[in-house]
């Protein structure tokens, strides 16, 4: 008896060792994709900056201005359309593919008319920059970069709705390929508006709202003939006409808002974070921006990791293989570990280097050098924290990520960073100070939901109880 017990326990092991590399295969395949998409987006935002700076100071702030108001909005209602990702994945391993084109019909009800919220109030944003005094010489560019990008919120929210039914679909190709058209038109496209030619006037710094309004039209318009001329021609979704059905549009809400809100918080913490700091100097400000900057980059892994694990644990929960799924869910995340670790290595050995490549400006450089070592240590959590989100999304767990972040940024580590940076108690610490806050609210953020995410998988009535939302 015993030994046969051994022999099963062996097997069991094996099985799951197979499983994992099985699940490790689709994570990266899922995930390559998304990390080309998501640098590519991120490249299209370095253009702006650099493009509008060599026109003007006033032009460059006025973009920056112009993209802090937009870009979290964004986050905003994107992440509310977020919940197709989940939602289209269980049905996706469920076999229920019929019902796919409901669910996405009604997400473009929800994203869409919460664009056209915004579009209204961004009409009005000149009175609210007026009366938070912004210096004049940026109001007019601000004002008319704002113009032009809020006539491509409505499309490009439909543009993440179809990139998250392809996603819940297992296919992140289709997203990678529109991001790289996109880029590959970004820069000339900025140029021509900036400086004019062919019948079209100068704008500068505005006609990077206007090439960027005019991309996300055609983004979406992209993603529009891959899902009527592929292999999701299957789902039917342009077929008919659906009006906006109050309990479905609910049902995506509930799951979708608390995404949504996350991102929106998280974006604007760090926004929070930059102004506090900008009252310390500008060399702090230029090297906080640098060790984020970096940092952006390296975060593309463990983001690209958790929407790959969004997918397998959803599809995996859709087929009812709750084993597998909980195996998809702890392989991620032990990549992402992994991966964390190896950045920040990188990144302690080659600190010097990598400033060096933002600023000539020995000053600054020497303080983005020593931020880039709270850079490697919140690495180990940041990375974690942003997998295991993914997970839990997969499993339709959306609330819980948004009370931890929630609570973990704005009531610790930003109060944090202000009594450690301004020295309210403690000797001053500076920059450094703020970036202690964040390393220590990660590091919570990182043992809850990691947390959650070991529970989740051994909760069988758990994660019925949430597929059914």
């Amino acid at each position: 008896m015993h030994r046969a017990d051994t022999h099963t326990t062996l097997a069991m092991r094996a099985k799951a060792r197979s499983i994992a590399a099985s699940e490790f295969r689709s994570l990266t395949w899922l995930a390559l994709p998304i990390i080309v998409t998501q640098l590519s987006q991120m490249a299209m935002g370095i253009a702006d900056t650099i493009m509008a700076g060599h026109v003007s100071a006033a032009d460059l702030a006025g973009v920056a201005l112009g993209g802090n108001l937009f870009w979290p909005v964004m986050m905003l209602l994107s992440g509310t359309v977020m919940a197709v990702t989940p939602s289209v994945a269980q049905l996706h391993g469920a076999g229920r593919q019929a019902e796919v084109g409901e669910v996405v019909r009604q997400s473009l009800w929800l994203g869409m008319g919460g664009a056209v919220v915004f579009v209204v109030l961004y009409g009005q944003v000149e009175h609210l920059l007026r009366w938070v005094e912004v210096d004049p010489r940026a109001i007019p560019v601000a004002v008319g970069y704002l113009d032009a990008m809020r006539f491509g919120l409505v499309p490009v929210i439909g543009y993440f709705a179809l990139r998250y039914l392809c996603e819940g679909m297992s296919w992140t190709t289709p997203a990678m390929l529109v991001a790289l058209l996109a880029l590959a038109l970004k820069v000339p496209l900025n140029w021509l508006f900036i400086h004019g030619g062919y019948g079209i006037p100068a704008m500068g710094g505005v006609g990077c709202g206007v090439a960027t309004a005019l991309l996300m039209t055609l983004e979406m318009a992209a993603m529009v003939v891959v899902v009527l001329f592929s292999r999701l021609q299957s789902i039917r979704l342009f077929d008919r006409f659906s009006p906006p059905n109050a309990v479905e549009i609910l049902r995506l809400a509930r799951l979708g808002l608390p995404i949504g809100i996350t991102m929106f918080f998280e974006m604007a913490v760090f926004t929070a974070v930059a102004l506090l700091i900008g009252r310390l100097g500008v060399e702090a400000l230029a090297a906080h921006q640098i060790a984020l900057n970096i940092n952006g980059v390296t975060f593309m892994i463990p983001l690209a990791l958790g929407v790959a694990a969004t997918i397998r644990v959803g599809f995996n929960v859709g087929a009812e293989d709750f084993d597998r799924a909980r195996i998809a869910g702890r392989v991620a995340i032990g990549s992402s570990a992994l991966f964390a670790a190896t950045a920040a290595i990188a990144l302690l050995l080659g600190r010097e280097a990598l400033t060096a490549l933002f600023t000539p400006d020995a000053a600054v450089a020497t303080v983005a050098a020593k931020l880039l070592v709270f850079v490697a240590l919140y690495q180990l959590f940041d990375d974690g924290q942003a997998t295991a989100i993914g997970v839990l999304r997969g499993y339709k767990d959306t609330r819980v990520p948004l009370y931890v972040t929630l609570i973990a940024y704005w009531t610790i580590a930003l109060p944090l960073g202000i009594v450690l940076g301004y020295g309210l108690v403690v000797p001053a610490l500076g920059v450094f100070g703020f970036w202690w806050g964040f390393t220590i609210g990660l590091a919570l953020v990182a043992l809850v939901l990691v947390t959650r995410v070991f529970w989740m998988g051994r909760s069988v009535a758990s994660i019925r109880a949430f597929a059914a939302r």
